[in-house]
């Protein structure tokens, strides 16, 4: 509460500040308040078109509220502004495999791997689709990789022993 106070008085006192206005709406979508966190980021893009991480975190709140056209536009303009945006594609390979575009969500989780190469949910998540695409040797090594990247977790290690 102190922080949401502490955000809506810079915004009071500098009403332009595009980055408290997305930082207002993270904080408001964390604790659930997402038609005010929409808000708050659109008023965060109105100020700045470009900021990738305000598209970025619309996508996440509007995917909260299964506006799910409405976040895939949020992350491709995110990426549009910042291709190198791993969580940003991994986020939008997410949501196509939801909407079961599981081509496009390997290739989303591809690009997100590599940009950030130890990018361990990338790796579970492209896992994820290439055995949902019947692409079981591809999907082992993913696994491989995510143990290897985090050896203490239980995903990598659900999602290994699964593919066996």
């Amino acid at each position: 509460k102190d922080a949401e106070q502490s955000l809506r008085k810079t915004i009071e006192l500098k009403p332009d500040f595009f980055q408290a206005h997305s930082a207002l709406g993270g904080l408001l979508g964390e604790l659930g308040n997402l038609q005010k966190a929409e808000l708050s980021t659109r008023k965060a893009i109105e100020i700045n078109h470009d900021f990738a991480d305000a598209h970025y975190n619309l996508g996440i709140i509007l995917s909260d509220l299964e506006k799910l056209q409405d976040a895939e536009i949020s992350y491709r303009r995110a990426i549009d502004i910042k291709p190198d945006f791993a969580e940003a594609h991994s986020n939008l390979g997410v949501l196509l495999k939801e909407l079961g575009k599981l081509q496009d969500a390997e290739i989303s989780y591809r690009k997100a791997i590599d940009i950030k190469p130890d990018f361990s949910k990338a790796h579970y998540n492209l896992g994820n689709v290439l055995r949902n695409l019947g692409k079981f040797k591809e999907a082992r090594l993913c696994s491989e990789k995510m143990m290897s990247l985090k050896p203490w977790s239980i995903l990598g290690s659900y999602s290994f022993n699964y593919q066996m």
